[in-house]
């Protein structure tokens, strides 16, 4: 808690920020806008947004109980503290394909920022540059892809003008928010494939990440209740992509006039699947036009299907089930990762996706052997609140409570002490986490 107590290390302290909130509360009286407690910012969000902001990253697939199964995994799971270390100096900084961050948390890809705040994507990715953590962009953005990657290197800019300590490089050294993911979702039209890759690599992003569970929707009664496909409204957002897109537009932009959903029916949730055959091709492409950066496949839940990722030439995984957006009733993911990990953990890089709310998720997925972790509904409640503001104010909490944890539960390093260490959790089978609204008030 005392800043002047704090010996220099490797990364940032993040724990400082709960003492700025409580000097701040103390001396001036002013008050954080709204509450972290996940459970709380999820139920201030609802009441911030209206129904189809709302549900459009909010509604899971059928019952919902996928999403559920996500959280009701990290409650089984359960940290074992140590005590007697010396963690006055941690360090929270690990390598992700090449680059040195500060910490294993990364912006996970969401579309349609635009219904969360005016400027959409534009605010994670400047917040993500501050925070000098990974950004990864959705093809389903409503921003173009060279705006995101200026944004970013805005943020990146202030980090480092503000903070000459921590620096952290990239592959070919100097100072780097990387790596910079981009997030493809696949049409039938390899053309139109072809120019998203060379407007990613040209922009900055070098790690392409596949979604492959998405071909087509999934039922979510709660959007199917409000015919909440925004794609088809006038004024239509999540076309900026396509729209910006001169291979798109010259096929097809007189179409999009016409229909506003081209772009989204065609090029993203299109509905037809592809194969492990295509998968060939696509890394082929990647790593003609980026010089041989890494190919990710996401919506991994499957050994199998990891040792497949691995055979056909991916350099890492994204382990998740859509945030249970995609199948009812499926495998928490937090259940799938110790079987994929035992596949193919020293042979891929593994992100882990799907359900993470604290810091202390965020640990039990690095112990069970993810090497990092990918948070995405947390950052859109928090830009919901108050744009750039919420936004940093969520990740910034997260950063403190996973280096908080760390300190109190005696883990100094993240690649050292945490990731794979399965001494540090334990399989607890029985109990459930309270339902929405049950937990407890101290």
């Amino acid at each position: 808690m005392d800043p002047t107590n704090k010996p220099k290390g490797p990364s940032p302290h993040y724990s400082l920020y709960q003492r700025e909130i409580f000097r701040r509360g103390g001396e001036t009286g002013q008050l954080p806008h709204f509450s972290v407690h996940p459970e709380e910012l999820q139920e201030s969000t609802k009441a911030k947004l209206n129904d189809r902001s709302y549900f459009y990253a909010n509604s899971n697939a059928g019952l919902g109980w996928t999403d559920r199964a996500n959280r009701e995994a990290f409650y089984r799971w359960r940290i074992i503290p140590r005590t007697l270390v010396d963690t006055n100096v941690r360090d929270m900084t690990t390598t992700l394909f090449g680059h040195k961050i500060p910490a294993p948390i990364l912006f996970a890809p969401i579309g349609i920022n635009k219904l969360y705040h005016p400027l959409g994507e534009l605010v994670p990715a400047k917040i993500a540059g501050e925070l000098g953590i990974p950004y990864c962009l959705s093809t389903a953005g409503s921003q173009p892809i060279e705006d995101v990657a200026r944004a970013n290197d805005a943020g990146a800019a202030i980090k480092n003008e503000s903070n000459s300590v921590h620096e952290y490089s990239g592959p070919n050294g100097g100072n780097a928010q990387g790596p910079r993911f981009y997030q493809l979702y696949m049409g039938h039209d390899d053309e139109i494939t072809i120019s998203l890759l060379e407007r990613a690599w040209k922009s900055g992003f070098d790690v392409m990440m596949l979604t492959t569970d998405t071909w087509q929707l999934g039922w979510r009664p709660t959007d199917v209740n409000i015919a909440n496909y925004v794609f088809y409204y006038p004024n239509a957002v999540g076309n900026e992509i396509g729209a910006s897109d001169p291979v798109f537009m010259k096929k097809y932009g007189e179409e999009l006039k016409k229909d506003s959903g081209k772009w989204i029916d065609s090029s993203v949730w299109h509905g037809k699947a592809h194969t492990w055959e295509k998968i060939d091709w696509l890394v082929k492409q990647w790593k003609r036009i980026s010089g041989g950066r890494p190919f990710v496949i996401k919506g991994i839940q499957n050994a199998e299907d990891a040792v497949l990722a691995y055979e056909h030439g991916c350099e890492g995984i994204v382990v998740t089930n859509h945030a249970g957006r995609q199948v009812d009733g499926a495998i928490a993911s937090l259940d799938a990762l110790p079987e994929i990990v035992e596949a193919v953990g020293d042979k891929l890089t593994i992100i882990y996706d799907s359900g993470v709310r604290t810091g202390a998720d965020v640990f039990k997925a690095l112990a069970l052997g993810a090497h990092a972790v990918a948070v995405g509904r947390l950052y859109v409640w928090g830009m919901s609140h108050e744009g750039e503001a919420g936004c940093r104010h969520v990740m910034k909490s997260l950063l403190a409570d996973l280096d908080i944890l760390m300190t109190v539960a005696g883990y100094a390093s993240i690649e050292k002490d945490v990731i794979g260490n399965k001494k540090a959790v334990k399989y607890n089978p029985s109990g459930t986490p309270p339902g929405p609204g049950e937990h407890a008030h101290l």
